[in-house]
């Protein structure tokens, strides 16, 4: 049987978060930092997809509290249809309310400090989405 991994995206202004699924499709991991001023997102994306055999991408939309969609979850959407374009894998949203938070409050319960929390924070909020993803397909 032919178990593809599951990849997961946080994006920011400045930097995109990533993750992977082990595997199993069952634990994420953290995988990297983009920094948006130095690599364009779409194509390091496109890149890991490639060499990690990824079968579905999952994009945090930042949902307001209410539910609603602010400008930062319309240009979350707006770039998953611009990836969708780039990948031959399947691209999903999912809701990323407080996924930082949950990242920065796992990463202070491990002993990383603020500002050593700063290189890590995208992977660890990208972890988070991914995980709560995987986490939704079992139930």
């Amino acid at each position: 049987m032919e178990i593809k991994r599951i990849m997961g995206i946080d994006l920011g202004a400045a930097r995109v978060g990533v993750a992977i699924s082990d595997d199993l499709g069952m634990l994420a991991h953290p995988l990297e930092t983009i920094h948006v001023a130095k690599t364009k997102p779409t194509e390091r994306i496109v890149q890991l997809a490639t060499e990690r055999e990824v079968s579905t991408i999952v994009v945090g939309v930042p949902r307001n509290m209410d539910g609603s969609l602010g400008p930062a979850a319309q240009a979350a959407k707006e770039f998953v249809e611009q990836l969708k374009t780039h990948v031959a894998c399947r691209v999903v949203t999912w809701d990323e309310r407080l996924s930082t938070v949950s990242a920065q409050r796992s990463l202070r319960e491990a002993g990383r400090s603020a500002k050593k929390q700063r290189n890590v924070i995208d992977q660890a909020a990208a972890q988070v989405i991914l995980q709560s993803w995987l986490d939704a397909q079992c139930v």
